[in-house]
């Protein structure tokens, strides 16, 4: 039972991610009226007579996201039935699903309704919440806390302030560049990581002041990882969760930098586009699990105090 509920979490996770990067490749190639201003149908049909690019990658991505609904739903229920006596697993089922549900509707809104850019960029970050939420989960079907002996972890209150503040941060950069996309302002700036090659290379446009600010948010979340990596390799050298957790944030932000740079010199490549995605979604996973692990380093705590 519990190896089957392991294999299924690996891959209701997988499909997660898949629907993740489905979303930034509709977005991406302008598909997102691929099938019209109908949904769950293509322009009302069950299948669809007239088939184009935009509506294959639409509807793929509607499929994906289908499935996903329903192994998000098999998954919650098994989990909680399985390992419902660890605290976080009602929880994060229940968000799980909730997140899915929310991202679903936000998703057909903009198809039958339309929605400004504003809005529509909140849809990758709350897809971002339902990967992780689900991720999260699967890393508690393969106690990974034991593996680690996060049962046992005590976490200083500058830590706690890097973990917190990061993933909240990161949420706000990951919209940025959400917002970025939509508003099509992805190669307002020609040069990088300044703007222009004119002098300072400052923006002057609306469309480069949004490409800049996310850069600017970008090289901010970029720094901070570094330092809390630092800090953590300096004091926590003997916890490997947060040792080796920080240095695979660092790397994979290191390769979101990377691969946003690349993203401007290859003039918007859809593979190192996607990649881009690909990475904060790992990122996120990471920085989300370190709040699991807070939560575990106050009961330790609690514990020691009685």
């Amino acid at each position: 039972m519990q190896r089957a509920l392991k294999w299924f979490a690996v891959m209701t996770t997988i499909i997660m991610l898949f629907v993740l990067i489905g979303g930034a490749l509709v977005t991406k190639t302008e598909s997102g009226a691929g099938c019209g201003t109908s949904w769950p149908l293509c322009h009302g049909e069950l299948i669809p007579s007239k088939i184009t690019f935009e509506l294959i990658i639409e509807l793929s991505h509607r499929l994906v996201s289908g499935a996903a609904g329903i192994t998000v739903l098999i998954l919650a229920i098994w989990s909680v039935r399985a390992i419902g006596h660890i605290r976080e697993t009602k929880w994060l089922a229940l968000m799980s699903v909730f997140f899915l549900i929310l991202q679903a509707l936000i998703g057909a809104a903009a198809v039958v309704w339309g929605q400004s850019d504003a809005v529509m960029a909140l849809h990758f970050g709350i897809s971002l919440i339902s990967f992780a939420t689900v991720l999260l989960l699967t890393l508690l079907i393969f106690e990974v806390d034991k593996k680690f002996d996060a049962n046992t972890l005590v976490i200083s209150r500058t830590m706690k302030f890097h973990m917190i503040g990061i993933i909240i941060y990161s949420y706000i950069v990951v919209y940025s560049g959400a917002y970025v996309r939509h508003k099509g302002a992805s190669l307002a700036c020609p040069s990088w990581p300044l703007c222009s090659n004119k002098p300072f290379g400052l923006p002057t446009t609306f469309h480069e002041w949004v490409q800049m600010g996310h850069r600017f948010a970008a090289a901010l979340i970029f720094v901070w990882i570094a330092y809390a990596t630092w800090e953590a390799i300096k004091h926590y050298n003997n916890k490997r969760v947060i040792y080796w957790g920080w240095i695979i944030a660092f790397i994979l932000v290191s390769l979101q930098a990377i691969s946003g740079a690349l993203v401007v010199f290859s003039k918007l490549n859809l593979y190192i586009a996607l990649a881009h995605a690909f990475f904060i979604a790992c990122l996120f996973g990471v920085l989300s699990y370190f709040l699991l692990l807070i939560g575990r380093s106050k009961d330790n705590i609690d514990k020691d105090l009685e």
